[in-house]
C-alpha cells in the first residue's frame, strides 16, 4: 500500500503543491483540553454521584462497562459536543476519553451499550435523586453559608418531530413538545426536569421548591430563599405557600382590565409625559391588589408603566419582598432575564433538546446528562477560570476555546503524555486553568 492511499482526500494546490489530507494520524485527539474537565470532575465527583443513584439491571459478573463510566464517556462526550450516541463508535477507542472515563487503555462503551443505557437503567425515583445531585453540587461551590439566594424558575420547550412518549401539541409554541422546568441560581443549574406539553405551566414548581427549600435550609438554616419567575407561575397555591413558609417571591402579572383600572392615574401620568417632552415617559409604583375570585389575599403589586409612540406598555409583577418599588423591579425582577440565556446554553449548546428516545424517562435521562455537562464545563469556569478572558463566556465558547485542541497522545507503562498544539493560541490560559484546577484537587 503506497503512502497516497492514506491521503484520499484532495484540496486545491497551493503554488503548485498537492494539498491531500486522510484520517490516518493515530493517537490524536482534537480535544485535548478534556483533562481539565476530568480536574473538575475529581473534585465534584458529580458523575459518580449520578451514577450511584441509578439501578443496575445487568448481570454484574458480565459487566464490562460500569455505571459510573458509563455516566463519564456520556457526560465527556456531550460537554465536548458529541450529542449523540452514534458518536461513540469511534470515540469509544480515543485514549483521552478512556483515561477520562477510567478506563486507560481499554474500549469504551459502543453505541448500542450506550443506547442500552439510556433506555433500561433509570425509573423516576432515580431521576428525581439525580436532579438532588445537581442541589448538593451546587451547595458544596460556596464556601460559607449566602445570606440570601433567589431561585430562578422558568418553563421552556423542546420541539418533538418523532414519535415520543408524551407527545403533546402545545398552542403558544405551536408545535409537539415537552415543556421541561428549569431552576436556576445564578448559573447554577438546580433542576432540569422533564414534563409533558398538556399541563399548566406551574405544574410540579411547589414540589420542586418544598424539596430545595428543604435540601437549603438543611446546610444553611439561615439563608432566606427568594423564587423569581414570570406570570406564568403566579399561582395562588404557590404564593400562599412561600406567604406561609418565609419565602420571597417576585413573579409577574399578566396583564388584565382590572389592573388597569388600578394604574389609571400612572398611565395617565406616562402619558402627560411623553407628550409634554417628546421622550419616553416612565412610571414605577406599588399598590394593593386582589384578584375578584382566585387570589385568598390582597398582595402587592408593583407596576411599571411606560409611554411610547406607540402607545402605553405597562408591566406588572406581585411580591411579598419589601422595598423601593423602582428597585425590586429593575435590579430584582429584570435580572431573570439572564436564566433564559442559561436556558439557551444548557439545551442549545449542552444538547439538553436533544430528547429522540422514544421512552419519556429515557429522554428525561438524555436531559439530566446535558445538566452534567453544562455543570462541569460552568464548574471549570468558576474554578479555573476567575479573572481570565473566559470569565463570562458561555459554554459553547468554553468547549471551542479551551477544550478543543489538537492533541498526540503517546501512552507508556509509567506515563500518559499529551502533546498540544503547538499553535494553539491561549497555552498561557490553560496552563493557568490547568494549575488552578490541580491546586484545587490536591
Amino acid at each position: 500500500m503506497t503512502q497516497r492511499t492514506f491521503f484520499d482526500i484532495g484540496f486545491t494546490h497551493a503554488n503548485r503543491r498537492e494539498v491531500v489530507a486522510g484520517f490516518c494520524g493515530g493517537r490524536i485527539s482534537s480535544d485535548g483540553g478534556l483533562p481539565l474537565l476530568r480536574q473538575v470532575d475529581m473534585k465534584l465527583k458529580l458523575l459518580e454521584r449520578l451514577a450511584a443513584c441509578a439501578r443496575e439491571w445487568r448481570d454484574p459478573l458480565r459487566v464490562e462497562h460500569t455505571m459510573p463510566q458509563l455516566f463519564a464517556q456520556r457526560s465527556f462526550a456531550i460537554a465536548c459536543g458529541y450529542e449523540d450516541g452514534n458518536d461513540q463508535l469511534t470515540l469509544r477507542d480515543d485514549p483521552l476519553f478512556q483515561l477520562c472515563a477510567a478506563k486507560p487503555g481499554k474500549r469504551l462503551a459502543s453505541p448500542a451499550t450506550v443506547s442500552r443505557f439510556e433506555n433500561r437503567c433509570i425509573g423516576r425515583r432515580e431521576l428525581l435523586q439525580m436532579q438532588g445531585v445537581f442541589v448538593q453540587t451546587f451547595l458544596d461551590s460556596y464556601k460559607r453559608p449566602p445570606k440570601e439566594i433567589v431561585l430562578d424558575f422558568d418553563s421552556s420547550d423542546i420541539e418533538l418531530h418523532g414519535n415520543q412518549e408524551k407527545k403533546f401539541f402545545h398552542g403558544y409554541y405551536d408545535h409537539h413538545c415537552y415543556l421541561p422546568l428549569y431552576i436556576y441560581c445564578g448559573d447554577h443549574l438546580l433542576s432540569a426536569w422533564l414534563r409533558p406539553a398538556n399541563i399548566d405551566n406551574a405544574k410540579g414548581s411547589l414540589i420542586a421548591l418544598k424539596l430545595l427549600k428543604r435540601a437549603i435550609h438543611k446546610r444553611w438554616p439561615k439563608t432566606k430563599i427568594i423564587i423569581r419567575a414570570d406570570s406564568g407561575f403566579t399561582r395562588d397555591w404557590l404564593l400562599d405557600w412561600c406567604e406561609n413558609n418565609e419565602v420571597g417571591y417576585i413573579t409577574g402579572l399578566a396583564k388584565n382590565s382590572r389592573l388597569k383600572q388600578f394604574s389609571a392615574d400612572m398611565l395617565a401620568a406616562a402619558e402627560a409625559e411623553y407628550e409634554t417632552g417628546g421622550v419616553k415617559g416612565r412610571v414605577i409604583c406599588s399598590f394593593e391588589y386582589a384578584t375578584l375570585d382566585s387570589w385568598s389575599t390582597p398582595r402587592r403589586v408593583i407596576a411599571r408603566i411606560e409611554h411610547t409612540a406607540k402607545g402605553a406598555n405597562p408591566r406588572y409583577v406581585v411580591t411579598n419582598l419589601e422595598g423601593e418599588a423602582a428597585h425590586l423591579y429593575e435590579k430584582v425582577y429584570c435580572a431573570r432575564g439572564e436564566m433564559e440565556n442559561r436556558i439557551k446554553e444548557q439545551q442549545r449548546q449542552m444538547f439538553g433538546s436533544r430528547t429522540s428516545c422514544h421512552d419519556f424517562l429515557a429522554n428525561q435521562l438524555r436531559v439530566t446528562l446535558a445538566a452534567a455537562g453544562y455543570t462541569l464545563v460552568k464548574q471549570m469556569q468558576r474554578l479555573a477560570l476567575k479573572g481570565t478572558e473566559l470569565e463570562d463566556a458561555e459554554v459553547g465558547t468554553l468547549r471551542v476555546k479551551l477544550l478543543k485542541i489538537g492533541a498526540q497522545i503517546e501512552v507508556t507503562a509509567r506515563r500518559f503524555v499529551l502533546k498540544l498544539s503547538s499553535y494553539f493560541p491561549r497555552q498561557e490560559l490553560f496552563k493557568l486553568a490547568a494549575r488552578r484546577l490541580a491546586h484545587d484537587t490536591t
